[in-house]
């Protein structure tokens, strides 16, 4: 890992780690996964967001008034919107990424859940999904959530990450490894 990414990864744990704890405490983890989800897709769909947190043009008080009335206007938990601001405040909205990122991987590990992150070659069905989360259920021995997206270059197949483990079955690997054996050969 590079040194800026772990000094990212380094501030957003300790406010995940914040976060989390006062979450549990006052029995709110639910409400704040709900606004976990919520804000991963706003900084998917928003340009605008991903500027405020990560543009240096920005100042601390303009970034806190934006973050305070995205909280306001999302229902963010307290708890939440408090982070957010004190982030804000310390200049360090950057993490947020890696912020959500992390309560996510606290939420589910309190839940005793793992993440599978499937790319797929097309859309997974509901039955599909089931099946593959069942599947890796029996292996992992915790209960699956799918993270699924799809990648059409895969021409067919699927890459599953757990964790630290990768299985890739997608055409598009098998093709390129029987490339690099009739090179070998050839």
């Amino acid at each position: 890992m590079s040194e800026p990414a772990s000094i990212s990864s380094g501030i957003a744990s300790r406010y995940a780690t914040a976060i989390f704890e006062i979450s549990k405490e006052s029995k709110s983890l639910p409400k704040l996964e709900a606004n976990i989800t919520d804000l991963v897709s706003a900084l998917a769909d928003s340009a605008d967001l991903n500027e405020l947190i990560s543009s240096p043009v920005i100042s601390r008080a303009d970034q806190g008034a934006g973050i305070a009335a995205i909280g306001k206007k999302m229902k963010l938990e307290t708890v939440l919107q408090n982070g957010l601001a004190l982030m804000a405040e310390k200049r360090r909205l950057f993490v947020l990424p890696q912020l959500l990122d992390q309560l996510r991987s606290k939420i589910a590990e309190d839940k005793g859940e793992v993440t599978a992150d499937v790319i797929s070659a097309q859309k997974l069905s509901k039955a599909q999904a089931d099946k593959l989360a069942k599947t890796l259920k029996a292996r992992v021995g915790k209960d699956v959530k799918i993270n699924a997206t799809v990648d059409e270059s895969l021409i067919g197949g699927l890459i599953v990450k757990v964790g630290s483990k990768m299985i890739d079955t997608s055409i598009r690997s098998k093709l390129s490894s029987l490339q690099n054996a009739m090179k070998e050969v050839g």
